[in-house]
């Protein structure tokens, strides 16, 4: 559906794929050479191009480079990794995935937005882990990551965690992970803040489920893409708005000029 989506309203190419697995990476490797020998004038042997790899905060951009290299040209990691935004943190140079013809890769640092002003897109990914989670109340992430999981009817929790019957209520969910876990302060104290790490940490992980945080139905996605459309049009017409507006502005300045050199 997704892919279906962005063909229709965006003319992209849409492939998914998991690094943790190779899945789709040769579908890939398949795809960037055959679009170096479209785009190039040289022999297959001869041709060089070079892909930026670009996304948000910890999404896998560095895993996927590091699949990619190692199915396309048998080698070793060659891109840092790790469970937390922003490991990288510069253009660190190209990284070879394919030898015939030659496609180079760039690593690049995620990309946010300045700022996420719905708070539900926020959390959504804060929940991801494109955003530090220091920046975000942990407990705030978990109480909406429990309401997605009975949004999706999955109670697959009470099974993991041992818990007797699904519900809403945080403030009753994350004691029960901490007992479960052995999550204890000092004096024997419930760990809340660690029962809510432990459990955005689970559905990081996959533990949770596998699902999308956002509304992916045909008819959501339709409305999603026709106003993301819509939204383009209206800042360009601001934007050529705002051009002819500083042009006006700047020809009534050069003539009230021109008046007081007559002067």
């Amino acid at each position: 559906m997704i892919t279906k989506a962005f063909r229709e309203y965006k003319d992209q190419d849409v492939v998914f794929t998991n690094a943790n697995e190779d899945l789709n990476i040769k579908g890939i490797i398949k795809y960037l050479a055959k679009r170096a020998v479209a785009t190039g004038t040289a022999s297959e042997k001869e041709l060089t191009t070079t892909v930026m790899v670009v996304g948000m905060p910890n999404v896998g951009k560095s895993s996927l480079i590091n699949s990619l290299r190692r199915i396309g040209v048998k080698k070793g990691k060659a891109a840092p990794t790790g469970a937390i935004p922003g490991i990288t943190r510069t253009v660190a140079g190209t990284i070879k995935v394919l030898d015939s013809p030659k496609v180079y890769l760039i690593d690049t640092p995620g990309v946010m937005v300045p700022h996420i002003s719905d708070p539900i897109t926020a959390i959504k990914v804060a929940l991801t882990g494109a955003i530090s989670d220091h920046l975000f109340d942990e407990e705030v992430i978990a109480d909406y990551l429990l309401f997605m999981l009975n949004q999706q009817q999955d109670h697959s929790y009470m099974t993991l965690y041992n818990i007797k019957e699904p519900t809403d209520n945080i403030h009753e969910f994350l004691p029960q992970v901490a007992k479960y876990i052995g999550a204890l302060k000092r004096g024997g104290e419930l760990n809340l803040s660690a029962a809510a790490q432990f459990l955005i940490k689970q559905y990081r992980i996959g533990k949770l489920g596998r699902f999308t945080l956002d509304d992916i139905c045909p008819e959501s996605l339709e409305i999603f893409m026709t106003q993301k459309a819509e939204e383009g049009v209206s800042r360009r017409q601001q934007k050529k708005a705002d051009k002819l507006e500083e042009r006006k502005r700047k020809r009534v300045v050069f003539q009230h000029s021109q008046g007081d050199s007559k002067l």
